[in-house]
């Protein structure tokens, strides 16, 4: 039974209303199915209540194939815990070249769990089993002008047909690595 309740604020991303954010099982299997049931496939739940929070903690929802646009946040530090499934993380330089690829999977399947980057790096998240769940916290307050800034050497999250082209290529480029 679902234990949680939240505001949505569009079918990705849901806020917490109790003053106490709890999170059972049942909890994230709804929030996958919630993330396997919209277009992009994801969802965020928000336990901070405002984008002007100092601090952003979210449970985030991506299923295999997901495509994250490569994107920077200036003068901001982020973290994931990974609490189920895989995901490999690539960070990049200005240019778009692979700087690194962090494998990540949760505690027990012996692979990186945690995940913190201090600096500005251009970075995207390409998901690896059917679901990954993972916390991120990062500083606030959230501006989306000034806070993200996507990879301009990357194709936009509507160009389908470009996305396909990008992730095909990085694929490749990370093999050979």
């Amino acid at each position: 039974m679902r234990d949680i309740r939240v505001t949505e604020i569009n079918e990705e991303v849901l806020v917490t209303i109790d003053s106490i954010a709890k999170v059972t099982k049942d909890d994230i299997q709804w929030l996958k199915a919630k993330a396997a049931g919209n277009v992009r496939e994801r969802v965020r739940l928000c336990a901070h209540r405002s984008t002007e929070d100092a601090v952003h903690e979210m449970l985030i929802v991506h299923t295999k194939g997901t495509y994250i646009r490569p994107h920077k946040h200036p003068n901001k530090s982020e973290s994931f815990h990974i609490i189920e499934g895989d995901l490999d993380i690539v960070v990049f330089d200005e240019d778009g070249k692979v700087l690194e690829l962090i494998e990540m999977g949760e505690y027990s399947s012996g692979c990186r769990f945690f995940w913190r980057l201090s600096e500005s790096y251009y970075h995207t998240v390409i998901p690896r089993s059917d679901f990954v769940v993972f916390h991120e916290t990062t500083s606030g307050p959230f501006v989306r002008a000034t806070d993200n800034f996507p990879a301009p050497w990357s194709p936009a999250e509507d160009d389908l047909p470009a996305q396909e082209r990008y992730m095909t290529q990085l694929q490749d480029m990370l093999a050979s690595q």
